[in-house]
């Protein structure tokens, strides 16, 4: 019998578990929402989601993807939307429950990237960079054909490069991040500031439909958030020496409408050698990236 994993991964809106077999397959999955203003809530929802999962089946280890920041050395966790956690032990509360197997924590970027090498578009390249983008812009790095997370497990957060130096304020304390100008919420206030007509509930899917259909405005806005995520993958490509960068997330489900001007910025800005033949390809197992690369962090890596 091969290996299997519970696979968590935790976000701002759900947290999602599901056990995953050594062929990427997802066996029984379940979901909860996340409760973002109690501890104990939270951590009951986890536990909550992993039960369901599980369906009382034996594991071999546990993959954790979370939102970060978070920390790989101490186990812990500070996803900056999940506001009750702030250096929360999850990894030690993990292996209180569950003491007889592998438990390993990897931001839900990394996770991402890694799930999409292992069973999506990744598959062919060693050195990818995989992208998040949603609510915000996530990011991960796959290195060797490994994970790789830097010093405290968060290295390839390529939603807080700065693209725009004198940008408006962004939620990790900075300005002019790719996030502030790629993320959906973003996306949707500047197509409103440049006077497009939107319903009150509009969101970056409303923002796509109309993109599609001709808008002028919705394809600036798109076509400036693609220029924001191209000039990131360039800055990263330049420095971890890339063959791949791989999109994902609600927003680049918008397609080409998103990934034609990361191409032409990757043209005008992607000239060294070594990245001059960069490719970018859009994610392969939307929803599932995050879940199969944490269960990656034991089966294929552990």
């Amino acid at each position: 019998m091969g290996t299997t994993a519970l696979a968590l991964d935790i976000g701002g809106t759900k947290i999602a578990a599901a056990v995953v077999d050594d062929h990427g397959e997802v066996i029984h999955q379940a979901a909860r929402a996340t409760p973002l203003y109690d501890v104990d809530h939270a951590w009951q929802a986890v536990l909550d989601a992993a039960t369901e999962a599980l369906d009382g089946r034996k594991v071999d280890g546990i993959g954790i993807a979370c939102a970060g920041p978070i920390d790989t050395v101490a186990g812990t966790v500070s996803p900056i939307n999940v506001g009750c956690w702030r250096e929360f032990p999850l990894v030690a509360r993990l292996r209180q429950v569950f003491p007889d197997v592998q438990v390993e924590l990897a931001g839900d970027g990394i996770c991402m990237a890694l799930g999409e090498h292992w069973m999506g578009a990744g598959r062919d390249a060693d050195f990818l960079v995989g992208l998040v983008v949603s609510t915000g812009v996530g990011g991960g790095l796959v290195l060797h054909g490994r994970p790789y997370g830097g010093r405290t497990g968060n290295a390839g957060h390529i939603g807080h490069v700065v693209v725009e130096p004198d940008g408006v304020p962004c939620s990790c304390g900075g300005r002019g991040c790719v996030e502030t100008i790629a993320g959906g919420p973003h996306l949707v206030r500047w197509a409103r500031r440049q006077g497009w007509p939107a319903p009150d509930n509009a969101d970056a899917a409303h923002l796509a439909a109309a993109a599609l259909a001709g808008d002028d405005i919705a394809l600036a806005a798109f076509d400036r958030a693609g220029r924001a995520v191209g000039l990131a993958i360039a800055a990263t490509a330049a420095l971890c020496d890339l063959d791949l960068a791989v999109v994902g997330g609600g927003v680049a489900q918008a397609g080409d409408i998103l990934l034609e001007p990361v191409r032409r910025a990757l043209n005008d800005h992607a000239r060294l050698s070594y990245v001059r033949d960069l490719r970018v390809a859009q994610a392969e197992l939307s929803g599932r990236a995050g879940l199969v690369g944490a269960a990656a962090l034991v089966i294929r890596t552990g």
